[in-house]
């Protein structure tokens, strides 16, 4: 099992997930042809993608969404209630692609757990993406978790011990406070339906990583109100205070590029 990120920020989020040569996104917050480039510089054929999640209607999120579904004839996951909040951004589909989903279902030959975020949309989600566990084959889990103001209980409860996370840093809470941005968005960034500071996420990772934990990439940083450098010492820092780095040492932390696909990340038996 594998997995990415192929964009992350504000200026457009997606991830990449699957095994062998069958693949899932979750997201499309670029253009189509951008994300097609992407795949690309990582030697994947569009024709594995298999389908796209849709996590909530903001336009970094789902951008490419509708013009990349018509062009790969995929099908969208989403809940009823983001149907109705970006419908019309995303144009003419035709019935088969337009999947309406709960909490649970299959993609890719994965199984996808939704589970909520708090943010400012009119839904907005987290994902556990399993493999199946088989007789010759462990069950491996990728968490995600992106546009959160907090971390809410569901987050504890689906994060913690996930081989892989692509978890959200988004702010830095000094260069927020003395940056350009107007007070109230520095409010509604800073608030529990807005995103995630860099330490705020570290305590959570604190407690999400595991054993079996292996790796785990930052994203969705603030261009104004963050650096790489920051969110990743930022994170360190407080893991190695919480001693989580002595006690599972084999965990590699990395952020997310910006514009660029991430290295593809293949999880060990």
């Amino acid at each position: 099992m594998h997995f990415t990120t192929l964009a992350s920020g504000s200026s457009g989020n997606a991830i990449l997930v699957g095994e062998g040569h069958r693949h899932l996104l979750v997201d499309c917050g670029i253009s189509g042809k951008s994300l097609l480039a992407n795949l690309s510089q990582l030697n994947i054929e569009s024709s594995e993608i298999e389908g796209i999640i849709v996590t909530h209607e903001h336009i970094d999120h789902i951008r490419g969404v509708g013009v990349l579904a018509r062009k790969l004839k995929i099908p969208i996951y989403a809940t009823a209630g983001l149907w109705q909040a970006m419908s019309y951004s995303l144009g003419k589909l035709a019935m088969e692609q337009r999947l309406e989903v709960n909490t649970s279902f299959s993609c890719a030959g994965l199984d996808v757990l939704l589970y909520p975020t708090s943010h400012d949309s009119r839904e907005s989600y987290g994902l556990k993406i399993a493999r199946p566990e088989k007789k010759d084959k462990a069950r491996l889990v990728v968490g995600i978790a992106t546009d959160s103001g907090r971390i809410t209980k569901e987050m504890q409860q689906h994060l913690k011990g996930c081989d892989g996370l692509v978890v959200e840093t988004n702010y830095d809470e000094e260069r927020l406070h003395n940056g350009p941005y107007p007070a109230y968005l520095k409010r509604r960034i800073s608030g529990h339906y807005g995103h995630l500071e860099n330490s705020q996420l570290a305590m959570g990772l604190a407690e999400w990583i595991q054993e079996n934990t292996q790796r785990v990439v930052l994203a969705h940083l603030s261009e104004e109100n963050n650096t790489p450098e920051i969110a990743l010492s930022t994170v360190l820092d407080v893991l190695r205070d919480s001693k989580t780095s002595k006690r599972y040492p084999q965990v590699k932390v990395q952020v997310a590029p910006r514009h660029t696909p991430h290295e593809l990340i293949i999880l060990r038996e």
